[in-house]
């Protein structure tokens, strides 16, 4: 539909998590303008959260690939090519690698981001063609032990509920998720039906009290790593107090008898004491479970990213089992994917360890009947190498040729020294990718531009098995290409050189030809939905499988008929021991490390990191630890701290945070190497795996920390052309013992540089910095104290702050930011800018805290928010005035929250 003669409307879908919201994307058939929630989706009816309500804002073009670019020798630097030329010379790499060690001496590591189309071309590429196992996902650090559980439990990778099962449930469990900012659409969706429904009990079990505590009832804030005792804890009180249904177990289960002996042994007592909470909470969550009508859990990457992943799944599952609460309204175990596409991925068996259909790799019979399809002899016998397994081959020399697609390793697998070593010895890699600033980037010896959000067409399968169109509204930019499109130009050039002669297995013209021919694989298996094509998309909508050629609807619901797809149709109960974490806390490291998602922020930011209002509500990366622990190393927030475990250091600011258990210590997962100096986040972080999943332990490991004596500080900020200077300024961090870059602004972005070092920096570094932020002529006002190894300058353009720049003490940086972002400049503050650096910025009634954006939605401060509490407004009264909470809903919980704190003391006054 047009809005007007220039500007139209194309429907498609969000490109961030597994909630696969429909968006409504709004452009001029060039560029895309805005975005809005589609109201008719059946995901989100028309709602968004702050980062899809955004995506019109992001994809900067300046960080986008526009040109294949080539490597002809390593150290060399990458020259701008032809795709014609670029294809050839990757065909001949490969083949030539192929020739000389083998079909497994290449590898392909792909993502839960492309579109259903693009993971079938890979999959039969490194399957029929090039004749190897070794293609996984980045799937696999987020959802494989989900597989697994679902798998061994009930028989096939299903997520069996509906998410209007959140509406229609009277127990919900909330097991390692923070919903509120992972899949935030849902959790309003969850919060709309308590709201109506307030008996409705919710109960979280996290470590961390998170925004998605304070919809909860109860909220168990277990040890990490102990979620199978607990599981097993509730099931001993459920067989204990006779709340287990023995009439479905004994119809329509099996393997209930080991299991219940296993539970005897996990009493109340022993369970509460290892998980670190009260007997009488443990009780009541069992109760709830117990006496409820109905009950429904829902799970992430708490659950999944263990060395016993599989263990927790299946170990939560099995309280469903023995309650019968599974294939009716409002029940059964829900897990969250966290890519927009990772159910995708496993429908088209793109994992190591799997084939299109729900087939297993290892199933002779399955791999004869993918064959026979595709017109190939044979599929391989040899098992693939899954992610972590993979990344080690190619350390070690096994694996020759690298293809890397829409993923980003180098900044998001665990223990990233190693991924680092293995990617600059790799002999050639491919990266194809939408945005050249990723870390994974440098290492591409080939660099394929790929078309992006908008720019493509295909389907996504979202957490609910639901279907969708995604439909391309804008032409990619320059050169980029569709992923499906490279792929299968690259097959041909490759088929030329491996099976010469031959008729090619990818003459395909577009992305629908792909999806017609993976579809006929889904045929007589559980997710069948060779009822679906484009036309019923775009006619009936989103559609959920399984839905066959004859089905007039979807399936919104699995096993309702107490059937199972196992060889005897009942459901397993899985009888998994407890096991301790890979990685104990010691003493010499006595804290436990977790790690997870920020409420504005995406992965590894390369799309997030493009929009500078999603910095509004966390700037930059923290490490949050709770004030005892603060406290007993003398440590004080914003304070620079070296966290360090078994595998490397990294350094950053500490912040206090009563949210954490002591003991404990929280880090996001975004910032990768390009954000932040010394390789990110995941250098901390596990490469141990579930040995059945092969998911990484990335939720848990053993630090310690220390205070990091930098005492000379640098802030630097400026406006406009951000990915430029970024990529001028970044290089330039490699010489300070600690950097951090990110984006501030809305109207007018900024990059902001922090930094850090043992002593001063040489003039020359810092004359190259003040270059690039033009602080070295025209308008700058400057103040240098070189005895004291300090200065200032600032750059004011048509009476406001255009630039920044604080060396050797920086405590003016959060009044000059404010400054700057008022876009104010009069006298008196020209005559404070010249002051030295130590005086107080609080003297000319400036901030010296770091203002914050709580709302992004509709850009409202925390400050703004402070200030109406102050003036008596409840939570309706400043959405009605503020307009706070009134789109996506992210910052409701965080308002209560100040709400509740600043009646506290009134309270205890009165």
């Amino acid at each position: 539909m047009s809005l007007n003669s220039e500007t139209q409307t194309t429907a498609s879908t969000c490109c961030y998590c597994g909630v696969g919201c429909g968006v409504l994307i709004e452009h001029d058939g060039e560029r895309i303008l805005g975005v809005q929630g589609d109201p008719a989706h059946p995901a989100n009816f028309g709602r968004l959260c702050s980062k899809g309500s955004t995506l019109h804002l992001t994809g900067d073009i300046d960080a986008r690939a526009l040109y294949p670019e080539l490597r002809l020798a390593k150290g060399l630097a990458r020259a701008r090519t032809d795709w014609s030329t670029a294809l050839d010379h990757a065909a001949s790499r490969f083949a030539e690698t192929i020739r000389e060690y083998g079909p497994d001496s290449v590898a392909f590591y792909i993502s839960g981001q492309l579109l259903t189309e693009d993971y079938y071309a890979f999959n039969k590429l490194a399957r029929a063609l090039v004749g190897t196992h070794n293609i996984d996902s980045n799937s696999r650090l987020c959802m494989s032990s989900a597989v697994v559980g679902y798998k061994r439990s009930l028989g096939v990778d299903a997520p069996p509920c509906s998410y209007e099962d959140l509406e229609q449930s009277d127990c919900v469990l909330i097991a390692g998720s923070n919903m509120a900012f992972a899949h935030p659409i849902l959790f309003r969706r969850l919060e709309a039906a308590k709201a109506q429904r307030p008996d409705m009990r919710v109960i979280v079990i996290d470590p961390r009290r998170t925004d998605t505590c304070d919809l909860a009832d109860l909220h168990l804030a277990i040890r990490p790593g102990t979620d199978v005792a607990l599981f097993h804890g509730i099931l001993h009180i459920l067989i204990q107090e006779g709340w287990v249904a023995r009439r479905f177990i004994a119809e329509h289960t099996e393997g209930f008898e080991a299991l219940e002996t296993q539970a005897a042994d996990s009493t109340p007592e022993a369970v509460a004491e290892l998980c670190g909470i009260t007997e009488s909470d443990l009780r009541c969550c069992a109760e709830w479970i117990g006496k409820s009508p109905t009950f429904l859990s829902l799970w992430c990457m708490g659950l999944n990213q263990s060395t016993a992943g599989s263990a927790k799944n299946s170990a939560l599952i099995n309280l469903h089992l023995a309650t019968g609460m599974i294939g009716r309204p409002g029940c059964g175990p829900f897990s969250l994917t966290g890519q927009p596409n990772a159910m995708g991925g496993r429908e088209t068996g793109s994992l190591a360890n799997l084939l299109p259909g729900h087939r297993e790799a290892g199933n002779a019979e399955h791999r004869a009947e993918v064959a026979q399809y595709w017109g190939v002899d044979s599929l391989p016998v040899r098992p693939g190498l899954t992610a972590i397994e993979l990344f080690e081959a190619v350390r070690d020399g096994r694996i020759k040729a690298l293809w890397i697609a829409c993923t980003n390793p180098a900044q998001s697998l665990p223990d990233q020294l190693k991924i680092h070593e293995a990617l600059a010895a790799c002999p050639f890699v491919v990266v194809q990718e939408a945005f050249f600033t990723t870390e994974t980037c440098r290492y591409a010896d080939l660099l394929l531009p790929a078309a992006s959000w908008g720019e493509k067409e295909g389907t996504v399968t979202n957490s609910e098995r639901r279907v969708s169109h995604v439909r391309r509204a804008v032409p990619a930019p320059a050169e980029a290409r569709p992923d499906w499109a490279i792929v299968c130009d690259f097959a041909q050039r490759l088929e030329s050189q491996l099976r010469p002669g031959l008729p090619s297995l990818f003459d395909f013209d577009n992305a629908e030809a792909l999806f017609e021919e993976y579809k006929q694989l889904t045929s007589g298996r559980d997710l069948d939905l060779t009822g679906i094509d484009y036309a019923l998309l775009d006619n009936q909508g989103p559609q959920q499988w399984p839905l066959p050629v004859g089905a007039t609807q979807g399936t919104p619901r699995l096993y309702v008929d107490g059937r199972f797809p196992t060889a005897s149709s009942r459901a397993r109960f899985v009888a998994d021991a407890y096991c301790a974490p890979q990685e104990p806390r010691d003493d010499r490291y006595p804290l436990t490390l977790n790690t997870g998602r920020l409420r504005d922020q995406w992965h590894g930011m390369s799309r997030t990191g493009t929009a500078a209002r999603l910095f509004g509500h966390v700037e930059q990366a923290m490490l949050s630890l709770h004030p005892d622990e603060l406290h007993q190393r003398g440590l004080q927030d914003g304070q620079l701290v070296r966290v360090t475990s078994r595998r490397a250091s990294l350094i950053l600011p500490v912040q206090s945070d009563d949210a954490i258990q002591p003991g404990e210590a929280f880090l996001p997962m975004h910032w990768g190497d390009r954000f932040l100096k010394g390789l990110g986040c995941n250098v901390l972080t596990l490469p141990a795996f579930d040995p059945l999943s092969k998911q990484p332990e990335l939720k848990h490991a053993a630090v310690a920390i220390e205070e990091a004596e930098l005492p000379w500080q640098l802030f630097a900020l400026i406006e406009g052309d951000v990915q430029q200077r970024f990529e001028a300024l970044r290089p330039l961090c490699e010489d300070f013992d600690y950097a951090s870059l990110s984006l501030a602004g809305r109207e007018r972005p900024a990059l902001v540089l922090r930094a850090a070092h043992h002593g001063a920096i040489a003039k020359e570094l810092l004359d190259r910095i003040d270059a690039h932020l033009n602080l070295c002529d025209g308008p700058v006002i400057a103040y240098d104290d070189p005895s004291q190894a300090v200065g200032k300058r600032v750059r004011v353009d048509q009476g406001r702050i255009t630039a920044v720049r604080l060396a050797g003490e920086t405590a003016a940086r959060h009044w000059l930011k404010d400054l700057w972002q008022s876009g104010q400049m009069d006298e008196q503050m020209r005559r404070w800018l010249l002051a030295p650096l130590s005086t107080p910025p609080s003297a000319a009634g400036a901030s010296s805290v770091p203002s914050k954006t709580l709302c992004n939605c509709m850009n409202v401060s925390q400050q703004a928010v402070c200030a109406g509490i102050e003036r008596g407004l409840d939570l309706a009264s400043l959405k009605q005035e503020l307009g706070c909470g009134t789109s996506c809903g992210s910052c409701v919980p965080e308002i209560k929250r100040l709400l509740v704190a600043h009646a506290a003391p009134s309270a205890a006054f009165a």
